[in-house]
């Protein structure tokens, strides 16, 4: 594709700042870096119609971590880590409220509950006999208490008669958050150009010739901030791991409120606008859902189904409304990969399902380190 005068002009000349991936971090990290360089010239590169990855797919969890998930997370990381983990998706969390306020994200603070199944009964009993480690282990964090014991109050069937509560746990409207990120992006003269695919990029002493589908052109510095596609442009340990996901039509008279774990979190749900959210199944085939494609599968689909039928709605009649996937970048470790490559690239990726809880403070550190 021939580009005119005007649009190698007005976009592809002087480029200070090439970020690939117009997600959470992306446009985070396209923020800090106006906010340091208010003269740059900053492009943000983005290869679907809206952010491809997870960032407009994810499931509106402001989450850091149940318990059982937290416990898990012990069993291949020291302590100190698993803190320091929980630290970075609180203040991430914290930086996402602060950076667009909390109407626009339609921020609610409802809790978040863990459900274990009647075949979990060794994992709940596992999680009660740790609870208060764990509690004291993040008291310096929150000041309080994190997980206590409520009842099934929500009458869900098929599971353990209790349920472990986390009282800072929260829930999002993802739409919202993206498109006043977006918005913010826009006003402050970042550009943003969607459907373009970066193909590849060539360093030389002063520069990065970057190849797209369509067209290339030179920026000063470039970021890669595609998280579950960083496999596509980089050599990092990135995996990507798709999140199926439905939604039901609205429900008269929903009672369910809050964010809610099963299954060690391989299965969440949540309320919003009069719905049932459910999302996950990775984990019955985690092979198949290592994939960047967006589709659905039927085993996965029907498993949900089948949860909405027996555990969540097992007394109300239900019709789902849309089905749709996302995809996320994990590794062995649930630390984020910020750093710089070279002279001139940099990346900030693998968010390890946490992108609403870290994916401001990842775009914050990838932008710290120009």
């Amino acid at each position: 594709m021939k580009l005119s005068y005007w649009e190698i002009k007005s976009w592809f000349t002087n480029v200070d700042y090439t970020i690939v991936g117009s997600g959470i971090v992306g446009l985070n990290c396209a923020l800090q870096l106006k906010q340091r360089f208010p003269k740059a010239n900053i492009l943000v590169l983005e290869k679907g119609i809206l952010p491809q990855g997870a960032s407009t797919k994810n499931a509106g969890f402001a989450c850091f971590g149940s318990l059982s998930e937290i416990l898990d997370d012990l069993k291949i990381h020291s302590e100190c880590e698993v803190f320091s983990l929980v630290k970075k998706r609180v203040d991430g969390l914290q930086l996402l409220r602060q950076t667009l306020g909390d109407a626009n994200i339609n921020y609610k603070q409802f809790g978040g509950f863990e459900l274990f199944t009647k075949a979990d009964s060794e994992l709940f009993e596992d999680c009660l006999s740790k609870k208060e480690s764990i509690n004291n282990l993040l008291k310096p964090i929150f000041k309080d208490e994190v997980y206590s014991l409520k009842s099934n109050i929500f009458n869900f069937k098929n599971i353990q008669n209790q349920y472990i509560f986390n009282q800072f746990e929260g829930q999002i409207d993802t739409g919202k958050m993206m498109k006043s990120l977006l918005q913010k992006a826009l006003s402050r003269d970042i550009k943003i150009l969607n459907n373009v695919t970066v193909k590849a990029f060539l360093e030389d002493n002063n520069s990065v010739k970057i190849k797209t589908k369509l067209f290339e052109f030179s920026t000063s510095k470039l970021l890669i901030a595609t998280n579950g596609f960083a496999s596509q442009l980089l050599n990092e340990h990135v995996k990507p791991a798709r999140a199926q996901v439905l939604i039901t039509k609205p429900i008269k008279n929903l009672q369910i409120k809050g964010t809610f774990h099963l299954d060690k979190g391989y299965y969440y749900f949540r309320n919003i606008d009069d719905r049932i959210l459910l999302g996950g199944g990775r984990n019955l085939d985690f092979k198949a859902e290592e994939t960047t494609e967006l589709k659905q599968t039927e085993l996965i689909q029907n498993k949900l189904e089948a949860l909405l039928k027996i555990t969540i709605l097992p007394e109300t009649p239900f019709d789902i409304d849309y089905r749709w996937s996302g995809i996320m970048g994990v590794g062995k470790q649930k630390k984020a990969i910020v750093k710089q490559l070279s002279n001139h690239v940099f990346c900030g990726v693998r968010l390890g399902g946490m992108g609403v809880a870290i994916g401001s403070l990842v775009g914050k550190e990838l932008s710290d380190l120009v």
